[in-house]
């Protein structure tokens, strides 16, 4: 009978420890490029419009990553695609402060970066740990893992203001690019070891990744998934890119944008390790359902509200109970659907969707901006995507497929 395998008790919560420190600290370099974009204009004169464009193109890129090095992964190992896309991180991060004009910077945060976080982020990460850990415990590893994510916005955004705010931004991003280095010790906890061999189904250990890849696309529930996470991915990005820009609109401090970021980064750990907890006791389209319905009220509360520094961080400390906690419960669903013979690709392509959604958060924020002097109806168009994504998740099923389809 063909077999998988499972690591060892220690093995298995030093492989999840690992995973959430990368995560940390890719993740963090992601979630904090914002607080950069004031900066960045105000010492290249490029405008609002063309560096948001750069960075929808990063979250674009980072999606677009995903399922290419989860392909890689799948054949060759998670280890060298996180040791890449380190170097490709720090690079990308580094060769920032010498781009004078958009082209410069769509390389530099654009391509280089966003792809060198994906190498290093949830569907690798998950994927890998899925393969090596028992059934039981993916759901926590998932929201473990993600919870590292979330740790490392809280650390980064105040870290990287104060350095802004006292050092200038280019110290900044030249700190971070060197921080980024540290995910390659830890990537050997990603090489092969000697596992305990555990039986599976033939029908999962032997369908290739192309038959499978073509099955997920022709199912219905995994089609309801991407849709979903496309909306989660146009509200991340537009906060993420645009909310320092919000605050500012509300004459408000650097300082009251950062503590926001790191009060979303700081309660998302407590939304992921619940969702990852939920998630092996609750059906998980249901836990997705209820996280997407609330962020509509949220955002609806918001804009009612009045503008001061607590709102924004009571705003933000709502929204972080939900921020990345979306990611357990769609993981665990491709999972249960597929298996995790190919979850790395078959997540890395709805963490794609996630990031078409972020594209356009990223860049009709700017145009946004631009057009009105504010974005009122980034707002609008979060409140009726997020009511969107609760209803389309509705007809998930949640049983895995019985048979595969003919090739």
């Amino acid at each position: 009978m063909p077999t998988t395998t499972e690591l060892s008790p220690r093995a298995s919560w030093i492989l999840i420890l690992s995973a959430s420190a990368i995560l940390m600290i890719t993740m963090g370099a992601r979630l904090t490029t914002g607080l950069f974009m004031s900066p960045i204009n105000t010492s290249t004169g490029l405008g609002i419009v063309s560096i948001s464009f750069a960075l929808a193109i990063g979250q674009f890129a980072w999606g677009a990553a995903q399922p290419i090095f989860g392909v890689v992964a799948d054949k060759y190992g998670s280890a060298k695609v996180i040791i890449a896309g380190a170097l490709m991180l720090a690079t990308g991060l580094a060769i920032t402060p010498f781009m004078s004009n958009q082209w410069g910077l769509i390389l530099s945060m654009g391509l280089l970066s966003a792809a060198g976080a994906g190498a290093g982020s949830f569907s690798i990460l998950i994927g890998a740990t899925a393969q090596s850990i028992p059934p039981q415990r993916r759901a926590f590893a998932a929201g473990f893992i993600n919870a590292g994510g979330s740790l490392g916005q809280f650390v980064f955004a105040p870290l990287m203001q104060a350095i802004i705010s006292s050092a200038g931004w280019v110290m900044a991003m030249f700190t971070m690019a060197a921080t980024t280095l540290l995910t390659i010790p830890l990537a050997r906890s990603f090489r092969k070891k000697k596992t305990v061999a555990t039986p599976v189904s033939a029908a999962i250990n032997e369908i290739g990744l192309g038959r499978q890849v073509r099955l997920a696309l022709r199912d219905r529930s995994y089609l309801c998934l991407h849709a979903g996470f496309f909306t989660c991915g146009f509200h991340i990005a537009f906060l993420v890119t645009h909310l320092p820009g919000e605050v500012a609109l509300c004459n408000l401090s650097a300082s009251v944008s950062a503590t926001a970021l790191a009060l979303i980064g700081l309660f998302n750990i407590v939304g992921s390790l619940s969702a990852g907890a939920l998630g092996s006791r609750f059906r998980m389209k249901y836990l997705l359902v209820a996280m997407y319905a609330s962020r509509a009220v949220i955002v609806a509360v918001y804009l009612l509200a009045p503008k001061n520094a607590w709102t924004f961080y009571i705003f933000a400390a709502a929204l972080g109970l939900t921020w990345l906690a979306t990611v357990p419960p769609t993981a665990g669903l491709v999972g249960k659907l597929f298996g995790v013979r190919y979850l790395a690709t078959l997540f890395g392509l709805t963490l794609f969707s996630h990031q078409i959604g972020g594209f356009f958060g990223a860049w009709l924020g700017g145009l946004a901006m631009e057009n009105f002097g504010n974005y009122n109806w980034m707002w609008y168009a979060d409140i009726v995507l997020a009511l969107a994504a609760a209803l389309v998740n509705l007809p998930i099923r949640e049983a895995p497929l019985s048979a595969p389809f003919p090739a």
